[in-house]
């Protein structure tokens, strides 16, 4: 019982990550209708801002590690979105009227462009980090193991849900939130009725971003460790997630991103961990046969 609690608390704290990047992905696919492929290099960026963040401070005689934490999350979501909102200028509004096939193409294209824009500014070799927030709880100790939960799973966990009951009300309750569930429903009417299309995709993908920016910055805590290729992987993962929640889905994204992370814990835990990827795809693919639309998620009505 108390093996199975601990991978349920790492499950849950890898499955936080793995949500706030599905997020910028349905976010970005409920308004536009397109999956932005270089989501997940966005995340990596925001790791690598995250560490270069944490050294210029610490360099700069910032040694209390909350004031640090602060302006590191601050300082990381600032630049992150600053590169959603130039992928959403350069890959995806000049192609918006194409083809579907065109901005695909293009989202990888920039997702490629990205890895090796890190590779070539930052080296190829992983970037480690000293661990910054140590420390937690015993929360039960069974036949000689102990059920840990740190400091710093607290603390993704307390930010993953203040983030996400934000982001919630901020959809359902603000001129902004109206505008994008306007263009969502139909961009033509809602661009009829007043609403700045333009200037709604783009907030979009910065919002997006800068939920993968505290992805960054959580991963880069937890682990310890980036380079300019875990984008790749995670993002994935992260649109995984998205579309075994229910792609378009808020609360859907969430939640495929806890069970993806939920999923590789266990499967790591109890059977082989060289298998744990291809346990969440085999899991994702029942999932499609049985209910296309994802977990959350509502089949589209086709605007006549």
């Amino acid at each position: 019982m108390a093996y199975f609690l601990q991978q349920l608390i790492n499950g849950l704290t890898l499955g936080s990550i793995y949500g706030l990047i599905a997020i910028g992905y349905t976010m970005v696919y409920g308004i536009i209708g397109m999956i932005n492929f270089a989501h997940g290099e966005i995340y990596m960026i925001g790791a690598f801002v995250t560490i270069i963040s944490l050294l210029v401070l610490a360099s700069a005689g910032v040694t209390s590690i909350p004031v640090a934490l602060v302006l590191t999350l601050i300082v990381t979501m600032f630049f992150t979105s600053a590169y959603g909102w130039t992928v959403e200028r350069i890959a995806y509004r000049p192609l918006r009227a194409s083809h579907k096939l065109a901005p695909l193409i293009s989202a990888i294209g920039m997702s490629i462009f990205l890895q090796n824009y890190v590779q070539l500014l930052q080296g190829a070799r992983g970037k480690p980090l000293p661990p910054i927030v140590t420390g937690g709880f015993t929360l039960m100790d069974s036949g000689g193991f102990s059920v840990h939960l740190s400091y710093l799973q607290l603390f993704i966990f307390l930010l993953t849900v203040a983030l996400m009951a934000g982001f919630s009300t901020l959809i359902a309750s603000t001129p902004l939130g109206r505008a994008q569930r306007a263009c969502e429903q139909d961009l033509g009417m809602a661009a009829l009725l007043g609403v700045d299309v333009d200037r709604t995709i783009s907030l979009t993908f910065v919002m997006g971003a800068a939920l993968a920016a505290v992805a960054g910055l959580m991963v880069t805590l937890y682990w310890g460790v980036v380079d300019f290729f875990i984008g790749f992987l995670a993002g994935v993962k992260a649109f995984t997630a998205a579309v075994l929640g229910g792609v378009g889905s808020l609360p859907g994204a969430m939640l495929g991103g806890l069970l993806i992370g939920l999923i590789e814990a266990f499967w790591s835990g109890y059977f082989s961990v060289q298998y744990k990827d291809v346990s969440v795809f085999a899991i994702l693919v029942l999932v499609l046969i049985f209910r296309p639309t994802g977990l959350l998620g509502k089949p589209e009505v086709e605007k006549v």
